[in-house]
């Protein structure tokens, strides 16, 4: 097991390579690598079991975008992990509505109409609903949207949100506690 590095150090190495130190990528992509790949797995484990993307494709595409950053002026390792939830929600919801789009005929496969209703319930549509509900609140509320987006994409910690959003951790709760609550209204009120 690798040992974590502190905030500050995995700060000062995400400002050493965005200031061309190509030695401090090479300290920094493991560490980099091993969490993008904790908060993958986490996300990955409610999938259904044979889910199309896999966790290590997931974080493939997500840092193989990051390295392409190379312009973001990276802050601190909050704001690495920020914009990582926001590259991980959109490889998920366009991965989602590929599926989508297979579903309605895209695909080469035609699943029998007695499978239907299994099908219904997967994952993938949830997750385009969640994302739906989620561009729904960020036009009431921007933060919350934000928050969600962080703690369910990203799988920042209260306290990393409350440093990303520059909030106190007791809003960055209380703001979780009620765009959960209004997602899953909104996204009930969908079916």
């Amino acid at each position: 097991m690798m040992d974590v590095p502190s905030t500050h150090e995995f700060t000062q190495l995400l400002k050493a390579w965005t200031g061309g130190d190509e030695s401090a990528l090479g300290k920094l992509t493991p560490l980099a690598y091993e969490q993008l790949r904790q908060v993958a797995r986490r996300y990955m484990a409610g999938e259904r079991p044979g889910h199309g993307l896999q966790t290590t494709a997931l974080v493939n595409e997500v840092y193989l975008r990051l390295v392409d950053c190379g312009q973001v002026r990276w802050q601190d390792r909050a704001h690495f992990f920020a914009v990582s939830a926001q590259l991980m929600r959109r490889i998920l919801i366009d991965f989602a509505r590929s599926r989508g789009y297979q579903k309605r005929g895209g695909a080469v496969f035609h699943l029998p109409l007695d499978d239907a209703p299994s099908v219904c319930d997967e994952p993938d549509d949830s997750l385009v609903a969640l994302d739906d509900a989620l561009q729904a609140l960020a036009s009431i509320d921007e933060r919350k949207s934000k928050v969600v987006e962080l703690r369910f994409f990203g799988g920042l910690s209260i306290d990393e949100t409350a440093e990303v959003l520059k909030v106190s951790p007791e809003t960055v709760q209380r703001d979780w506690r009620l765009a959960k609550v209004w997602l899953l209204r909104e996204m009930s009120a969908g079916h």
